[in-house]
């Protein structure tokens, strides 16, 4: 079998678990929680349903159906990218990784384009993206003694995300490490 078919075959199966993945959770969340609702695995480890109308942490800085639209189009160039690296011999490893952000990105277009309609909420394009998954790893109070927030509560990493955000975030982060720290090891 040519790098090329194992490429797409890696690719498709990447794609198929995470998108398989985000959604089964993201539905069962919806089906199972009450919005805002929250339940702890352990005590840094939580499920907590909410439903995000923006982009990441809830920015909103454009119309929603513009945003999806342009969440849409960034895909499409994902899947050429990934399909010219694809027929270009490209790295399986970076091929993998380009993968995993399109995966997350299509997730996440599949809550914005259909959950409005097939929620009874929203008409297409301008459906929530469901988050929920929440890692809390020190809740506690600032010592007194720093100026300005002394005193005042703090959670470290406070972020609610999904399945589909962490393929986002993990593809991005191997490929700036590799681009970072293997890259300039093969142009020597």
């Amino acid at each position: 079998m040519s790098k090329q078919k194992k490429d797409t075959i890696l690719t498709i199966i990447i794609v198929l678990i995470v998108l398989a993945a985000d959604q089964a959770l993201k539905l069962w969340v919806h089906s199972a929680f009450r919005l805002n609702e929250e339940y702890s695995i352990t005590e840094w480890f939580r499920l907590h349903y909410i439903e995000n109308d923006g982009i990441a942490f809830g920015i909103t800085l454009f119309d929603k159906r513009i945003l999806t639209l342009f969440r849409i189009l960034l895909s499409v160039v994902i899947a050429w990218y990934a399909a010219y690296c694809i027929k270009n011999k490209a790295s399986t490893f970076y091929i993998a990784c380009i993968a995993l952000i399109f995966a997350g990105a299509t997730g996440n277009i599949i809550d914005c384009v259909f959950y409005g309609v097939a929620f009874d909420y929203a008409p297409l394009f301008y459906g929530r993206v469901i988050d929920m998954l929440y890692f809390p790893l020190i809740d506690g109070t600032f010592w007194n003694w720093i100026p300005g927030v002394g005193g005042e509560h703090f959670i470290f990493f406070s972020p609610i995300f999904n399945i589909a955000d962490s393929a986002i975030t993990v593809g991005v982060f191997i490929l700036l490490t590799y681009s970072i720290f293997f890259l300039k090891e093969e142009d020597k």
